[in-house]
């Protein structure tokens, strides 16, 4: 019985922080209700103030959790030591969730646009230092020679830009194709050319 409620507790919240990401991207912080949030979840809501006390409460967590989702993309870095394959594996995993959660792309997007009001201090105690590391492991690719010469916080840079401009962007890309979002093959290009661009920026082959 203890197991079946905390499946259901886990499962609401799920609902309820997938909710939050639409309505926080498509009304911004200020103009979202919590009654927004309810109703999308198919929620009462009592229910999501249950779970999130306040509004300020239900966006951190929708922040963090996307926080989190970035950093098991980049567990890569971790995994393997070929640069190839781990520039390979972080860009399309950078992608995919482009696509499967581009509204909390943008709500991500215009937190970090205002200077994190919300989230500066997370931002610094936990972006920074995980963003230190990954830099020191490109930079031990380029002291062995295994890439061209890159200052490492830029090369991130650029793989966050571009994976993240088919969320943030979407509408626009959309807009360049026929009014229709790209479908699955258009998308699986994207990929390979986001990727090929930036391999052979580095000195590396696809």
């Amino acid at each position: 019985m203890a197991r079946k409620q905390d499946e259901i507790r886990r499962q609401n919240r799920e609902k309820i922080l997938l909710a939050a990401e639409c309505v926080f991207a498509e009304k911004g912080y200020a103009g979202a209700s919590m009654g927004d949030i309810a109703k999308l979840a198919d929620l009462p809501k009592s229910n999501v103030h249950y779970y999130f006390s306040t509004k300020e409460a239900l966006y951190r967590a929708v922040l963090l959790e996307l926080l989190e989702v970035w950093k098991q993309d980049a567990l890569c870095f971790e995994l393997y030591d070929d640069p190839r394959i781990v520039l390979s594996t972080y860009i399309r995993a950078k992608m995919q969730h482009s696509r499967s959660r581009a509204h909390g792309s943008k709500v991500w997007a215009a937190e970090v646009m205002q200077a994190a009001p919300i989230l500066k201090t997370d931002l610094r105690d936990n972006l920074y230092e995980w963003a230190k590391l990954k830099e020191a492991k490109i930079r031990e690719w380029i002291e062995a020679e295994r890439i061209l010469p890159v200052e490492p916080s830029h090369l991130l840079y650029m793989i966050w830009a571009s994976t993240q401009h088919y969320a943030d962007f979407d509408y626009q890309i959309a807009l360049l194709n026929d009014d229709r979002p790209l479908d699955d093959i258009q998308f699986e290009r994207a990929v390979q050319s986001v990727t090929s661009v930036i391999l052979r920026g580095i000195g590396l082959s696809p």
